[in-house]
């Protein structure tokens, strides 16, 4: 089974000058962990990720060893608004692994894994054509395994 057969092409995006506020409205309310970043035309440029936007919250912890000084975390977490005045190109991975779509599904999974991401995009020349998920593939051999059984 190719990555084409099991994707998700109904894909949320956002933009490099998105706000992160609307990002993490979206997020919240919607469930969502992370969006693919695309310019005008649907180049993949990017990934947005909850993770991306909480670590720049954090402070270099190098740093902090170094000097000897004391983190203080509650302070961190009253310094979110100042976050959400940011753009996703302040804060997008800008490092994108993607796979085009046909792959098969656990080669596709192998790389997720290895990167440890939970999804990944479909690509074609760079294009955003879907998004797959480590639980796209899990239902997908589930499925299949049922089936099999049957016959």
């Amino acid at each position: 089974m190719q990555v084409k057969d099991i994707m998700c092409t109904d894909v949320k995006t956002c933009k490099e000058d998105t706000p992160i506020k609307d990002i993490a409205t979206m997020m919240c309310f919607h469930k969502f962990s992370g969006l693919p970043v695309v310019d005008d035309d649907n180049n993949v440029i990017g990934i947005i990720s909850e993770k991306d936007i909480l670590s720049s919250m954090f402070p270099d912890m190098k740093e902090i060893i170094e000097s000897g000084a004391k983190a203080d975390f509650e302070e961190m977490e009253n310094d979110y608004t100042g976050v959400l005045d940011k753009t996703v190109g302040d804060l997008m991975t800008k490092a994108v692994a993607s796979v085009p779509a046909d792959m098969p599904i656990l080669r596709a999974a192998s790389t997720m894994w290895l990167r440890k991401f939970r999804r990944i995009p479909v690509t074609d020349n760079n294009k955003l054509v879907g998004i797959i998920s480590l639980g796209d593939v899990h239902q997908s051999v589930f499925q299949n395994s049922l089936l099999s059984n049957k016959s």
